[in-house]
């Protein structure tokens, strides 16, 4: 009988190396893989030839590959596909106001992991952090990679979609569909999250401000679209951490998995 080590389980969990693949993939064909995939797989993790690995590409479920290395180059046999999805049964999107520094890097990562299939970036008026023309551009491409990278990580098959930051005013007016129930995060709300969720709600979205909270031009347009305000719990979370808590919350309540 195998040693149990104080720490560690008796057979150690050891994840076959999963890849994103912008090169559309079939299932028993060889591909050449991207310049950045390749150099991930065989300089940095210094996987061999002939390793086992996994790819998919963003369109539902995934491919047991062989890495073929050719030099710098590196090609996948493909397999079959497996139709594994790790989806959860609802769809949820963090509207989140901006934070400062990198917290975004933490909030993305997470909200993938957690299951949300949306992050819209709010630049909103107590955003210490004001993303305009090429600095956007990078930080957007950079968030983008992060969920890229994430997904690669936590098992799921699909890129979480990350929108240009935009306004809150833009944001209600472009993106709010009678679809998604649209919930306002408030410390001083008087309704739970609880409260607010129906059963058969299969679309949500949750707004929460960045630090400092939503301005008081930011509550009113809240308030003139009528939307549903909620509070979570006696104390106030940060920023980085309330929306990520209420993704958590909202798929036990609903049940989804």
């Amino acid at each position: 009988m195998m040693p149990v080590i104080r720490g560690q389980y008796p057979y150690p969990y050891m994840a076959t190396p999963r890849f994103f693949s912008s090169t559309p993939l079939a299932a028993h064909t060889t591909i050449e893989l991207p310049d950045a995939l390749a150099h991930h797989a065989i300089r940095v993790l210094r996987l061999k030839p002939d390793s086992d690995i996994v790819l998919f590409d963003g369109k539902g479920g995934q491919y047991s590959a062989k890495l073929i290395i050719d030099g710098k180059r590196g090609h996948a046999a493909l397999g079959e596909h497996d139709p594994v999805e790790t989806e959860l049964d609802g769809r949820i999107t963090l509207v989140q106001g901006i934070p400062s520094g990198d917290k975004m890097d933490w909030i993305i990562e997470k909200a993938v992991e957690l299951g949300a299939v949306r992050v819209v970036p709010i630049a909103a008026r107590r955003s210490v952090l004001q993303l305009t023309g090429d600095r956007l551009r990078k930080r957007l491409e950079h968030w983008r990679r992060i969920a890229q990278a994430a997904s690669e990580q936590s098992g799921r098959n699909r890129i979480m979609d990350i929108a240009e930051p935009c306004s809150l005013d833009h944001y209600l007016a472009r993106d709010m569909t009678d679809a998604a129930a649209t919930l306002f995060c408030h410390p001083d709300s008087p309704c739970s999250l609880a409260q607010a969720l129906q059963a058969q709600q299969t679309e949500l979205a949750l707004l929460v401000g960045p630090e400092g909270g939503w301005s008081d031009e930011e509550q009113d347009l809240v308030a003139r679209c009528k939307l549903t305000g909620v509070s979570f719990g006696k104390r106030v979370l940060r920023t980085e951490t309330a929306g990520l808590a209420l993704i958590a919350a909202v798929s036990a309540l609903q049940g989804w998995s």
